[in-house]
């Protein structure tokens, strides 16, 4: 029986596509352009700030997620993404996360977080609404490692946008963590050949990411503390369900905290 792939599937599958494409959407956003779907992000290279290289702030936003593997604590970015964030916020201090699964891993660049569900799938009789945030991009947000980011869907395609093009997308409770890419010799000066925004191949180079993911999904933090779990949970031992790569042994959420960064954390 041939098996139906749900949204969640589809996006998956599409985001390892992007994992292994050759840089061809980092051409893209480099560049200044754009892609021709629901939210238009015109980069300006001269005006670029990437906040995500400053640290957290005195009173800032932040979450602390604690997994079965440790803690990371990520600076949020509600200035940047205030619809996403908002969801993620209070969707956490409900408790939804509480004993959700990391449900896809294996990579070596990115795990997936934040389902009721180990495979991946929403529960029957969710609340859909959770999943109907619309996509926020912006400039100064880039895919470095330790960036948190809303997983997106694709909506349906109405006459319109087969007509004219174009997707409207939407971020949802689910959430991924960038670990990074291993850049080789000859990625690494292509990124530095191609890229206009000054210190933004270097930051990728540097610091991690997956430079792929760019302009694709909601960022909604940055992680400042814990890397080392985020590593732990984009390596797990893992089996290719069609969908996703779930983790043999079963890793979770035990809780998401909204709190504010404060100086004596240092």
């Amino acid at each position: 029986m041939k098996r139906k792939k749900t949204n969640a599937g589809l996006r998956l599958i599409l985001i390892m596509a992007l994992l292994t494409a050759a840089f061809t959407l980092v051409v893209l956003f480099f560049s200044g352009a754009h892609a021709k779907n629901d939210t238009y992000v015109d980069i300006d290279p001269e005006t670029v700030k990437l906040v995500q290289l400053e640290g957290p702030q005195e009173g800032d936003p932040i979450a602390i997620v604690d997994t079965d593997l440790g803690e990371f604590r990520m600076v949020l970015y509600p200035e940047y993404s205030p619809l996403a964030v908002k969801n993620f916020t209070e969707l956490a201090e409900s408790g939804y996360y509480n004993d959700t699964y990391v449900f896809d891993s294996g990579s070596g660049a990115f795990a997936s977080l934040g389902c009721p569900q180990k495979n991946g799938e929403l529960p029957a009789g969710y609340d859909t609404s959770r999943e109907n945030i619309p996509r926020e991009l912006h400039q100064d947000l880039w895919p470095l490692k330790g960036t948190v980011m809303s997983m997106t869907k694709a909506g349906k395609r109405g006459l319109k946008e087969i007509l004219l093009g174009g997707t409207q997308y939407y971020s949802g409770s689910r959430f991924i963590v960038v670990d990074t890419i291993e850049f080789t010799p000859e990625q690494e000066e292509e990124l530095r050949g191609i890229s206009t925004i000054e210190g933004l191949s270097d930051a990728f180079i540097e610091k991690g990411g997956v430079p792929n993911f760019s302009q694709q999904m909601t960022v909604i933090g940055q992680t400042y503390e814990g890397l080392e779990v985020i590593d732990a949970l984009a390596s797990l031992e893992s089996v290719d369900n069609g969908a996703c790569h779930v983790p043999v042994e079963d890793v979770k959420i035990k809780t998401v905290t909204i709190s504010t960064y404060t100086e004596k954390e240092d």
